[in-house]
C-alpha cells in the first residue's frame, strides 16, 4: 500500500496499498486484519480478531507502526492529505465509512484508489489523496485528488474521523485495538508489514 518510508500498505490503507483503479480483481483488494492485542513480545504479538480468531503475528524491523487518535470533522480541510474507506454510489460519488487524516510527515502514504475489504467483509473502496474542493454543508462533500485521478466523497456527519501520525512499539500493548496489514514470510508465517494502533483506547475505524 505504501512505500517503506511511509504509512503502511491504511493505514493506514492507511499502510499497504498499491495504486490503481477499483476493480473486482481480488488480487488487488486490501484486506486488513482487525482486532485487539492479547500479548506482545519484541518479535511477535498475539491478537484476537473481531471474529474471535486467535492469531500469532511476527513483528520485524520493517513493521511500520501508525498512531490513531480521535479526530473531528473540522480536521478535514482543503489541502489535507486523507484516506477514506467508502461505498460507491449510483451517481459515481463515494459515501465515506470513515476518514483518516494523515499528519504532514505522512503525506503521500498509500496514494491512490483501490478495492478495500471493510470490517463487515464487503469489498468497498479506499481512496488516499489530497482534499481539493470542500463544501461544508450537512457533513462534508469533498474532492480527493490522487496521482492521475479524482473522486468526489460525501462524508456524513456521523462518520468517524481519526488522525494518523507516526507511532512506535509503545502503542502495542494488551488491550490496544489495531488494524494490521499482514504478509507471509518465507516460511509461510504471518508477519506485520504495518499496524495502525489506537491510542488511549481508540478503535481504528478503517
Amino acid at each position: 500500500m505504501i512505500k517503506s518510508s511511509r504509512l503502511a500498505g491504511l493505514l493506514l490503507s492507511s499502510l499497504l496499498m498499491t495504486s490503481g483503479a477499483f476493480a473486482a480483481d481480488a488480487s488487488n483488494t486490501i484486506k486488513p486484519t482487525r482486532g485487539t492485542i492479547d500479548s506482545v513480545t519484541p518479535t511477535s504479538l498475539e491478537l484476537t480478531t473481531r471474529q474471535g480468531e486467535k492469531l500469532d503475528v511476527k513483528l520485524t524491523d520493517q513493521t511500520k507502526i501508525t498512531q490513531v487518535t480521535e479526530g473531528k470533522m473540522s480536521d478535514i480541510k482543503a489541502d489535507s492529505f486523507i484516506g477514506t474507506a467508502a461505498v460507491p454510489q449510483p451517481n459515481g460519488t463515494l459515501k465515506a465509512l470513515e476518514v483518516h487524516v494523515f499528519a504532514p510527515s505522512l503525506r503521500g502514504s498509500g496514494e491512490g484508489f483501490n478495492p478495500f475489504e471493510s470490517a463487515d467483509g464487503k469489498i468497498n473502496t479506499m481512496t488516499n489523496g489530497t482534499v481539493g474542493k470542500l463544501v461544508n454543508s450537512n457533513g462534508r462533500t469533498l474532492t480527493v485528488k490522487y496521482q492521475n485521478g479524482e473522486k468526489t466523497v460525501v462524508v456524513p456527519d456521523d462518520v468517524p474521523v481519526v488522525l494518523l501520525a507516526p507511532g512506535d512499539r509503545s502503542l502495542l500493548k494488551p488491550g490496544a485495538h489495531i488494524v494490521l496489514f499482514p504478509i507471509k514470510d518465507a516460511q509461510g508465517a504471518l508477519a506485520a508489514r504495518g499496524i495502525a494502533a489506537g491510542k488511549d483506547g481508540v478503535t481504528p475505524p478503517m
